[in-house]
């Protein structure tokens, strides 16, 4: 069943990609701020609202972890530069889209999560709402060479995620 509370806060995430990648584009520093709020908090609530109201699906699964993947890929896309590798908005769709063949999720499956997936997944949310936060408040810190920092690092542990999946993967064959 696709028409529930949790996935209508997806869909607003979903709605959000836009509006706060060209925020973060344009440096419009508190539309960009606005929207990523709004993404995070419907991220937080969507999966409780499912599980709380028992409408948890391998839909709403998908549909979720979709919207989050377009979401930091597109924001981490348009804050590319010294704060940012560019590599980075390469390698998460492409680690996404390992992800979904793995767990056969486009054949109705369960996405099959990991721990080092799960928490690359919330440190892209983290990376792209530190430049975001930062600038509207019109603070100095962190830096971009300190935000660089962790983007380098989850440029290397999502490298390692994609490896270990496709360790697994073979390994199985």
């Amino acid at each position: 069943m696709w028409a529930t509370w949790a996935n209508l806060l997806t869909a607003l995430r979903l709605a959000s990609i836009g509006p706060c990648a060209y925020g973060a584009w344009t440096e419009n520093w508190w539309l960009a701020a606005f929207c990523f709020t709004l993404a995070a908090i419907s991220d937080f609530f969507d999966g409780w609202l499912a599980r709380k109201y028992q409408q948890a699906s391998s839909f709403g699964g998908l549909f979720d972890h979709a919207t989050d993947a377009a979401f930091v890929t597109l924001v981490l896309a348009a804050l590319s530069g010294p704060a940012v590798p560019w590599i980075l908005p390469v390698l998460i769709p492409l680690a996404f889209g390992q992800y979904l063949l793995d767990s056969r999720a486009l054949g109705g499956h369960k996405l099959r999560t990991s721990w080092l997936g799960r928490n690359n997944g919330i440190a892209y949310f983290v990376l792209a709402g530190i430049p975001i936060i930062r600038n509207a408040l019109g603070l100095s810190w962190p830096n971009d060479f300190s935000v660089g920092l962790f983007g380098w690092l989850l440029v290397a542990t999502t490298g390692i995620s994609m490896i270990d999946r496709a360790r697994v993967w073979i390994a199985a064959k």
